[in-house]
């Protein structure tokens, strides 16, 4: 009898602690968001592929305005599905690192990927001695392309996604350390601002039934980011990131943190945690 009125203790509570997660969305709810989010990376990717590829025969042809010209409309393909492109940690690296993340910084001979060539073109204002470089870059995201076609994606790290984009920018992009030579910052955000937008799409259906104002909150604010970024758009991209003033930042600063801080809510309310 004692045994059985533990055990009857024992399921009770096991019961409670899973009573949040039995009313949360139901994993198989979460399986067409995920395929339907997958099949958006890789078409960023396939386009990720065609763009570097334009922009690495440029430098490589020593060609230095176009390079720098496709520079950042190529970058903001990895921008938008960096969530997933994270998940392989060497590649990453290889790619998109900075020179902070290197002992020598520049001089560092493991210096590779986009911000590499970046410096070469915009500091240095040259080509010269950047095809390697332009040659690994081009093979490092056919290696990408090849292993995201075959990743299951995890769903809280696509819901993650959207957070860690937005978090990224409110904490570190924001000071224009990312595009530090090319000054194309404002590529980067509003592609960030788009990965994160199309997770939310993909996912609302679901989070609206769990939150309704939690969504309504986070579209409010896509649409005041949305908003102020549009103030800085040219005919052929954005305004170099260093003509914005200290005030200008600190604008976008503030709805950028508050709309990471929602999105880092979706994970809970979809039953993630």
């Amino acid at each position: 009898m004692k045994f059985q009125r533990q055990l009857a203790i024992s399921l009770v509570a096991l019961s409670a602690s899973f009573a949040p997660a039995l009313a949360a969305v139901s994993p198989l709810d979460l399986v067409q968001p995920i395929a339907d989010y997958k099949i958006y990376v890789q078409g960023k990717i396939d386009t990720l592929v065609k763009d570097t590829k334009a922009f690495t025969d440029a430098v490589k042809a020593g060609d230095l305005a176009k390079a720098k010209a496709l520079y950042a409309p190529a970058r903001v393909n990895y921008e938008t599905i960096e969530p997933i492109a994270e998940l392989f940690s060497d590649l990453d690296t290889a790619i998109d690192s900075r020179a902070d993340d290197h002992e020598q910084k520049e001089k560092s001979a493991d210096f590779y990927g986009f911000h590499r060539i970046e410096y070469g073109l915009f500091n240095q204002n040259t080509t010269d001695g950047l095809a390697p470089l332009a040659d690994k870059l081009y093979a490092d995201v056919l290696d990408l392309q090849k292993r995201v076609a075959g990743l299951t994606v995890p769903p809280e790290k696509a819901v993650d996604g959207a957070a860690s984009l937005l978090e990224e920018v409110a904490s570190s992009k924001i000071s224009g350390e990312e595009d530090r030579y090319s000054h194309t910052d404002l590529w980067d955000f509003q592609a960030n601002i788009d990965g994160a937008q199309k997770i939310v799409a993909l996912v609302e259906p679901l989070a609206s039934k769990e939150n309704p104002d939690l969504i309504k909150t986070v579209n409010d604010n896509f649409a005041t980011v949305d908003t102020i970024l549009s103030k800085y758009k040219t005919a052929d991209g954005f305004q170099t990131y260093d003509k914005l003033s200290e005030s200008d930042r600190k604008a976008l600063a503030g709805p950028v943190t508050a709309l990471a801080e929602d999105l880092s809510k979706l994970r809970g309310t979809l039953g993630l945690n």
